[in-house]
């Protein structure tokens, strides 16, 4: 009984200390919300009526680029321009009248606008046609979410009338044109409307509206000018459209770099390689919106500063001197009813001792008879070039310990078992590296590979190598630039081919530059190293980064000068490079010499090494011959002048030149002639510039009096 009343006793106590519990629970809820609107009420209602500063980053013109001599290449052009940026709370009918409005002001190309753009503005403009395209099925799904936003539009678009996209007026696609350029910018970030064939009607018209079009606004734009036309614009590069903004594949690489998704960017050679001093640094606008993102006033934190300049190695009057000789012995050549395959040709000038690039020229004749611009294949292609190599033959045989300065080897026809004969173009008898050089035998350097590669010629007999020499004269070729990278200031250089047989026979064609191939920029380095007595040169087509400044005829201060590079010193004695530059002498100046007939009488004291190789075409019509394709002949050459002080070093490559034994040696024709333009050049120049001296003198003395 007495634990009965106990329980009972108890029921009535839990019951309280619940209670009390609630009661504490309220209070502090009641306090909590009393600190909120009395202590921190006045900071909530600060934070709800807040804005916020977005800062926008928003492009500058490029920086210019110069010849060597100070003539600009490529410039800025200004250009009128209508540009839009929407806030962030812009919604499409808003955006759709502001469109409206624009076409009233202005003409708009439409010949860009896709089907798919006439898709999205029907559904815009007609929202409950829209609607009604979707079954009721579907919007049950809708609502009970087994099907998103997305997956409703996408039926939208799939059911909009055919006709319909035909339904559209001209003013209504001028509306559409413009409305694509809103939707296609980003929050805050101006986007390009209209900046080609921009008239001052037009851009008047606009910006005594602007109150009435919000979002819109006038500027000057720029666009990308190239001086000089097609000269050098494969080497040059090209910069995107305000319309194609990054390239995709390296959107995410820009972004990182606090680029904008519409910015213009540099998408091939120099504009790319040089991006990061050609973008320049961007001008900032802060922008102050309340909370729900509208704008409500912006300021110029800094006006930015155009992109640095870059000064290049090139001398524009050699480069356009040494295309006009391309251009006139290509037509000459043409004439030939041996050259149908011939289409190009290739012309590398280059200081030896420097590395700078004066002149980097290649042409290609069009179907229509039309030359184009192909510099880029001097990097970008590459070919059999013959006995231009034979100097790194030499010098391969007396690392090797095959041949010594002074060597002597008889010229003769070579008979080996189960071989054609092999033979030099001509039978010399007894002829030592010198001799061999100058009338390039290539039975003096097949027996030079024979000795190195360990083997023993005797008539009719087989003729057993080591094949490992193949790895050991593309090893010491490397070192000259042959077959390996040159280390250029430009994308997507070529290394070149090599043969992937071994066998034994074709370690002769090797050392005559007939197995693997090689870009004329190779041949200019190699030619180079010979030059300057053994070291290779990192070439280079930038000079100096100057900062801008406001005359647009005058360079600025410079930033960087790009100093010359030295990649390596090839393993010879000094005694052996100079025994190959003698050599290379005779070939251009002793009356046995392969070039004596093009260069004799010339002042300016030249060497080289010219080439011939037998090949198989590999061009463009190349598929109209099936499996075996035509032998042709590709011509070489590679100078340097003067022999006794380098200043300058050529690589000439004439690749398909003539489908015969025999044909015109429009490689040494051009030479001469591109030799000549170069020391003419450089004698008027100085004739131009002792004259001013004159001047100046004669001016100064006259004020002094």
């Amino acid at each position: 009984m007495n634990e009965k009343k106990k329980k009972k006793r108890q029921v009535p106590f839990r019951l309280n200390f619940i209670f009390f519990i609630v009661f504490l629970l309220f209070s502090t809820l009641i306090l909590k919300l009393g600190v909120v609107q009395i202590v921190y009420g006045d900071d909530f209602k600060r934070e709800i009526q807040r804005t916020d500063d977005v800062t926008i980053n928003t492009p500058v013109p490029r920086g210019k680029m110069f010849d060597r001599n100070g003539k600009i290449i490529v410039d800025n052009v200004p250009e009128d321009a209508i540009t839009y940026t929407k806030d962030q709370t812009a919604n499409p009918i808003e955006m759709l009248k502001v469109a409206e409005k624009l076409a009233t002001l202005i003409d708009m190309d439409t010949s860009k606008i896709r089907d798919r753009d006439k898709e999205d503005f029907w559904i815009l403009k007609n929202p409950d046609k829209a609607k009604a395209l979707i079954t009721k099925k579907e919007w049950k799904l809708y609502y009970q979410k087994k099907l998103d936003d997305k997956q409703i539009y996408k039926l939208q678009l799939k059911r909009v009338p055919k006709d319909a996209l035909n339904s559209f007026s001209p003013e209504e696609l001028k509306v559409l044109a413009i409305y694509k350029q809103f939707n296609s910018g980003y929050a805050l970030t101006p986007q390009i409307v209209k900046n080609k064939n921009v008239t001052p009607q037009e851009f008047a018209r606009v910006s005594e509206n602007l109150d009435k079009l919000p979002g819109v606004d006038t500027t000057t734009d720029w666009e990308r000018s190239y001086v000089f036309g097609g000269t050098l614009k494969t080497i040059l590069g090209n910069v995107t459209s305000s319309q194609e903004g990054l390239p995709k594949d390296q959107s995410e690489q820009y972004l990182a770099q606090d680029y904008s998704r519409n910015d213009r960017v540099g998408k091939s050679y120099i504009e790319m390689e040089y991006e990061n001093v050609l973008q320049g640094e961007k001008a900032k606008v802060k922008n102050v919106t309340d909370k729900s993102g509208k704008v409500l006033s912006s300021d110029v934190i800094s006006e930015g500063e155009r992109g640095k300049d870059l000064v290049l190695t090139i001398d524009m009057d050699l480069q356009q001197q040494v295309e006009n000789i391309i251009e006139k012995e290509l037509k000459i050549a043409k004439q030939s009813s041996n050259s149908a395959l011939l289409d190009r040709a290739f012309v590398v000038l280059m200081n030896p001792h420097t590395g700078e690039i004066l002149t980097m020229a290649g042409k290609q004749i069009q179907p229509n008879g039309q030359f184009t611009d192909f510099a880029l294949g001097n990097i970008t292609t590459s070919y059999n070039v013959g006995s231009a190599v034979k100097g790194a033959t030499v010098l391969t045989g007396y690392e090797t310990g095959a041949i010594h300065p002074g060597s002597t080897q008889l010229d003769e026809p070579l008979f080996i078992k189960n071989t054609p004969e092999k033979k030099s173009w001509k039978t010399f008898g007894t002829i030592n590296d010198l001799t061999a050089l100058h009338v390039s035998s290539n039975v003096y350097m097949w027996k030079t590979v024979i000795a190195m590669a360990g083997g023993h010629y005797v008539r009719n007999q087989p003729l057993p190598l080591n094949t490992n020499t193949f790895d050991t004269m593309r090893q010491s070729f490397a070192q000259f630039g042959l077959g390996s990278r040159t280390g250029i200031d430009l994308p997507n250089e070529m290394t070149g081919f090599q043969g992937q047989s071994r066998m034994p026979g074709l370690l002769l064609d090797l050392a005559i530059g007939q197995y693997d191939t090689y870009t004329p920029m190779q041949l200019a380095q190699y030619v180079s190293t010979i030059a300057n007595g053994g070291y290779r040169v990192q070439p280079h087509i930038v000079k100096e980064i100057r900062d801008p400044v406001l005359d647009n005829n005058q360079m600025g201060p410079i930033v960087q000068e790009i100093q010359p590079k030295i990649l390596d010193k090839i393993n010879a004695k000094d005694e052996w490079i100079q025994r190959v530059q003698l050599g290379f002498k005779g070939v251009m100046q002793a009356s046995d010499g392969t070039a004596h007939t093009y260069f004799q009488g010339v002042d300016y004291n030249p060497a080289g090494k010219t080439g011939t190789a037998q090949a198989f075409y590999d061009g463009p019509q190349r598929k109209k011959y099936g499996k075996i394709p035509p032998e042709v002949m590709n011509l070489s050459l590679v100078a340097f002048a003067p022999y006794d002080n380098p200043e300058i070093a050529m690589a000439v490559v004439v690749p398909w030149a003539y489908q015969a034994a025999t044909g015109r040696s429009t490689n040494e024709i051009m030479g001469r002639e591109i030799l000549d333009a170069y020391f003419n050049l450089k004698k008027q120049r100085e004739a131009q510039s002792m004259q001013a001296s004159t001047a100046s003198t004669t001016t100064t003395t006259q004020s002094n009096h």
